[in-house]
């Protein structure tokens, strides 16, 4: 009996070492976006432990289409497509906010999928999967894309842009402060412009900017609720 007793108690402890000291959340069955648009999926980590912990989230594969991209996205930066791993520290109890992975969606509508692992740096047997599945889907030729009770904004056009373009947004409420702010690849931000509750369009200039392809999100009260891409053609 004494042995059975001892037996199990090594197999307690092992358990108790190897446990994992994170966890990440649900994810949904798939993120919806058009052909154009950088669809972000919200990721979030807790560290369970009761001392701080590093973990790397790292690339394992990919599949996705010619004229798409893959990137990280800590808040709401989208970082180099060839920045495989990203590493953070978190503190007992805290849980990573504001980070999603990003799909520049292309060209071509279709399904794809990426598949990240997420792993403690001091422990590499705690370790995670991480499934996430877009679907690009066709981009509506008329309407708005994004609305709500605050705002109602219209796609950037012309897209890409050669001179100047345009996006016509409607605020439906006076205290609403929006902008649109334009960064590069890197998520570097290049230019802002506010939108007024007073007018229905704004103008961006294309001559700050290179050739090449950027990012303009939309803020409503100092939160992100949408990134587009922008391409600039001289």
């Amino acid at each position: 009996m004494r042995r059975l007793l001892l037996a199990i108690g090594f197999c307690f402890a092992g358990y108790a070492l190897t446990a994992q000291n994170f966890e990440v959340a649900a994810l949904e069955d798939s993120y919806k976006g058009a052909v154009g648009e950088v669809i972000q999926a919200p990721i979030k980590i807790k560290n369970t432990f009761d001392k701080p912990i590093t973990l790397v989230i790292r690339r394992l594969e990919t599949q996705i289409g010619s004229t798409q991209r893959n990137f990280f996205c800590p808040d709401n930066n989208c970082l180099d497509q060839r920045t495989d791993t990203y590493t953070v520290r978190l503190d007992p109890g805290e849980t990573l906010e504001r980070f999603s992975i990003g799909l520049d969606a292309g060209l071509t509508e279709g399904f794809s999928s990426v598949k990240y692992q997420v792993f403690n740096k001091a422990n590499p047997t705690e370790v995670s999967v991480i499934d996430i599945n877009y679907a690009v889907e066709a981009k509506a030729e008329k309407g708005h894309i994004y609305s709500s009770p605050l705002i109602t904004i219209h796609d950037l056009y012309p897209n890409p842009v050669i001179t100047s373009a345009r996006i016509d947004y409607d605020i439906h409420q006076e205290h609403v402060k929006a902008k649109i702010i334009i960064h590069n690849i890197l998520g570097s931000p290049l230019s802002v412009y506010d939108l007024s509750s007073g007018q229905n369009s704004v103008k961006i200039e294309a001559d700050p900017l290179n050739t090449g392809i950027y990012f303009y999100t939309l803020y409503v009260n100092n939160e992100s609720v949408l990134t587009r891409k922008l391409m600039v053609k001289k």
